[in-house]
């Protein structure tokens, strides 16, 4: 018995988001069309794209955090920080590779990720928010680049 007959109505999808996805899955599978909750498949369609966004998002904050750390805390170099780095770096690199459309997005969020990642820095170091320069010193080239670790200033 599958998930679509055996209650003999479609889930609602604010009753049971899983099954109303099972479902909703199935009916497009078949091209039955008709049964389509259209208004939020729509809406979870988008949302897909922005958890692409999102992801980008966080990872490019989490690597500008890193490269700050790295920069203005030399003395707290190690390998985790440097493999954090470069998981980053991949992982944004994957999402744009399945995703070409979102090349640029990381460059359109930097100075917003930035903001938040010197605060974490910040925070993390123990150094005043002021040791770490107000805009972002390092280019999108650098922040994405492979081998780029900036020098302590």
């Amino acid at each position: 018995m599958n998930r679509i007959t055996r209650i003999g109505r479609l889930a609602a999808y604010d009753e049971d988001f899983a099954l109303w996805s099972a479902e909703q899955a199935a009916l497009l599978r078949t091209g039955s069309l008709e049964g389509l909750d259209t208004t939020n498949l729509a809406e979870e369609i988008e949302s897909l794209g922005r958890s692409q966004e999102d992801e980008i998002e966080s990872r490019v904050g989490v690597l500008l955090h890193h490269l700050l750390k790295w920069r203005f805390q030399p003395e707290g170099h190690s390998n985790s920080w440097r493999a954090t780095i470069l998981e980053q770096r991949m992982r944004i690199r994957r999402r744009i590779q399945k995703s070409p459309s979102l090349r640029g997005y990381p460059a359109s969020v930097l100075d917003e990720e930035y903001r938040l990642a010197r605060l974490m820095a910040s925070g993390e170091t123990g150094l005043p928010e002021d040791a770490f320069p107000s805009a972002c010193p390092f280019t999108i080239e650098e922040i994405l680049d492979p081998d780029f670790l900036p020098d302590a200033g």
